[in-house]
Formats: structure tokens, sequence, C-alpha cells
């Protein structure tokens, strides 16, 4: 019995972080019909991408330390009925200004759900299986991808961007309820020293970590951002292939999800290691080949299995750094990410309307070759800081 409420719980918050990322991801999909919405240029509609993505990077490391003495089932509530009133407020909203509003509030809020997701999924099976429950939990990450995205441009292209945003409130009511109903209550018994927190961000380790993940995921979400722009203008599909496309990258990163789980369990160093330069080699031929309609989607369907280990990378390689923190680390962790989302998104932004929409896979390789810099400091300390246990 106590496997199945397990497996229930996991099952629970991937659906939570799902509906969460849905919101958050869901408007890449839909950007160039923002912009044309509310007759602003595509680089200022990604403000509601990189502004949503700043808010987590502010909110990561505080809101889920202030948040971690409650019970953990009313937090996940509490934040779920944020972002409901969120999608409302942008569904009905015709302001541009209002739409960024009722989107960053909602922000801050999404480390503290996200945080207690990795946490209590990682605390719910044996230490040896945490990499492939938290990889679970990552699957509600693609998902919102694999739905969140093409849904939402396929809702918006045939009805209108007011359904689309009802989708995303649609989709975390249903995440509010099943939490309501099967979570059991999570009351906290004990909590991490504040010294404790003071000591894991002295670490060079943990900075090292920030760095790498910082450059990881902009390199993944500064191009990913404008993928939508990219195959409508150099791949020239139409607005159906764009949506089968973006179905087609998230399908292909849950399946990355599942195998990240499996690496990082097993081999974790050889996968940090090997990940930027098969990335790298995908932009490449992504630049070279993107204006050909079928080793486009062949490529994107690599690159989402790529991007699907990659996010499990990044949480992997901050919660190595202090797994006796886990809220903190969690918490390190989305701002890292969404750092580096932000500077991704702003980056590739600046390479869309200076130079051309083609030109953005320039923008996530230079990213990666940060990475690569970065990750060989954080693997050449992690020998002295973490012994065999990141070994492989």
């Amino acid at each position: 019995m106590t496997t199945k409420r397990n497996h229930l719980l996991v099952f629970i918050l991937t659906f939570g972080v799902f509906s969460i990322l849905n919101t958050e991801m869901g408007v890449i999909g839909i950007l160039p019909l923002i912009a044309e919405h509310y007759e602003v240029s595509i680089s200022t509609a990604g403000l509601i991408v990189s502004l949503f993505a700043l808010a987590v990077a502010i909110s990561g490391p505080i809101l889920p330390l202030l948040f971690s003495g409650m019970n953990r089932k009313h937090v996940m509530l509490f934040v779920l009925g944020i972002f409901i009133v969120g999608s409302l407020v942008s569904a009905i909203t015709s302001n541009f200004t209002v739409l960024v509003i009722a989107r960053v509030v909602p922000a801050f809020f999404h480390p503290v759900y996200c945080s207690l997701a990795f946490t209590v999924a990682a605390a719910s099976v044996p230490k040896e299986e945490a990499p492939k429950a938290v990889a679970k939990v990552f699957v509600g990450v693609s998902a919102g991808m694999v739905l969140g995205v093409p849904l939402s441009s396929l809702i918006a292209t045939s009805t209108s961007l007011f359904y689309a945003m009802l989708f995303f409130a649609a989709v975390t009511i249903v995440a509010f309820v099943a939490t309501l109903l099967f979570v059991p209550s999570m009351p906290v018994t004990k909590r991490i020293s504040m010294g404790t927190h003071l000591y894991v961000l002295r670490r060079s380790v943990m900075w090292l970590s920030i760095a790498g993940v910082i450059f990881m995921n902009g390199a993944v979400f500064g191009v990913y951002s404008y993928l939508a722009e990219f195959l409508k203008t150099v791949t020239r599909y139409d607005w159906n292939s764009v949506s089968v496309l973006l179905f087609l990258y998230g399908l292909a990163n849950m399946v990355g999800n599942m195998i990240a789980g499996k690496l990082l369990a097993n081999f974790p160093l050889r996968t940090i290691k090997m990940y930027p330069i098969a990335l790298i080699t995908v932009y490449i031929l992504l630049f070279t080949f993107g204006q050909f309609s079928v080793p486009t989607a062949f490529l994107i369907f690599i690159w989402g299995i790529i991007g699907g280990i990659g996010g499990n990378i990044t949480q992997y390689w901050v919660v190595s750094a202090a797994p006796e923190a886990p809220e903190l680390s969690n918490g390190i962790f989305l701002t890292s990410s969404n750092l580096g989302t932000t500077l991704g998104a702003s980056v590739c932004g600046l390479i869309v309307t200076g130079i051309s929409t083609q030109y953005i896979v320039v923008g996530g390789i230079v990213f990666l070759i940060f990475s690569i810099v970065t990750n060989y400091f954080r693997i050449s300390m992690s020998g002295r800081f973490e012994g065999s246990k990141i070994g492989g």
C-alpha cells in the first residue's frame, strides 16, 4: 500500500509541475500571436517568458525557505490557487502590461511548488533511486511542452488567445482538485538550520554548479523561446505544422527525461561531460539544415531528447552539491535555471532583432561553450568534495 501511495503522490506532483510549467512555457507556442494581438514586437512579447523566468530566479533561494516550515499540502494548494487566478486574469485582459503582471506575480511562487515536488519525490524512495523519482517529476516539465506549447498554439489559432489562457487555468484547477483530494497532509517536523544554509552558500562547488546550470539552461531555452518563430520564418512551416513540431519536441523531451533518470543513477559524470557536446552538434546541424523541413523535424526530435536529459542534469548538478539541504538546493536550482532562461531568451531575442532568427542557435552554442568551462572546474572540485558519489 505504501508503494502505491508513493506512486500516486509522485504522479500528482508530476501533474502539478506540469500545470505550472504549462502556464510558464505554453505561451512560447503563441508568442507571435500575442505580439500581433497586443500590437508589440516579438522581442517585447518575449518579456512574458523572460520576466516570468526572472521572477522565479529572484524568489528561488528565498520563498521555498520561508514556506519550508509550513504543511506542504497547504503550501501546494496555495501556489496552485495563485496560478489559477493569474491565468484567469491573463485570459480577460486586453492590456499587455496587465498580462505581464498577471504572469509575473504567480511566477514568484513557482519555486515554492517545484522545490517541494522535487524534494518530496526524492524523499519518497530509497536514496539510490532518487534520480529516477525526480526524473518522473521532470516528465511534468516536458509535458508542459508536449501538451502546453502545441495545444496553446492550436487553441489560439483555431479559436482565440482567450481560450488558450483558459486552457492554462483549467489544467491548474485539475491539479488543485487532485492535490486537495488525494495528497495526504504533510506537516514539517524538522527544519534545516540557517547555519547549514549559509554553509552551503559558501561552497565554491555550489557557485560553479550555479554557473553551469545558468549556461546549460540558457543554451536550451534561449533557442527554444524562439523555436516557433524559427520554424515559421526559417523553415517556413505553416502554423499547424509548427504545432506538430512543438509537440514532437515535447514528446522527445519526455523520452529524454526517462533516459536521464537511468543515466544519472549509473553514469552521472560521463553524462554531464557529453551533454554540451551533443547539443552543440545538434545546433550546428540545425543552423546548416534549418531551411529544410524533413531534416529540421528530425533534428528537433533529437534536440528534444537531449534537452530532456539536460533538464535532469541541471537539477542533479545543484542538488548533488548540497544533498543535506534539499529545499535550499532545489530553490537554487530553480533560480539558476530560470536565470539561464532569462539570459538566454534576452540574448537570443537580441539576435533575432539584430541579425536574424536563423542565428539564435549561435547564442545557444556560446552558452554551451561557457558551460563546458564551468563544468570542467566543477568536476575537478567534485573529486575533493564528493568523492566517489559523483563518479561514472
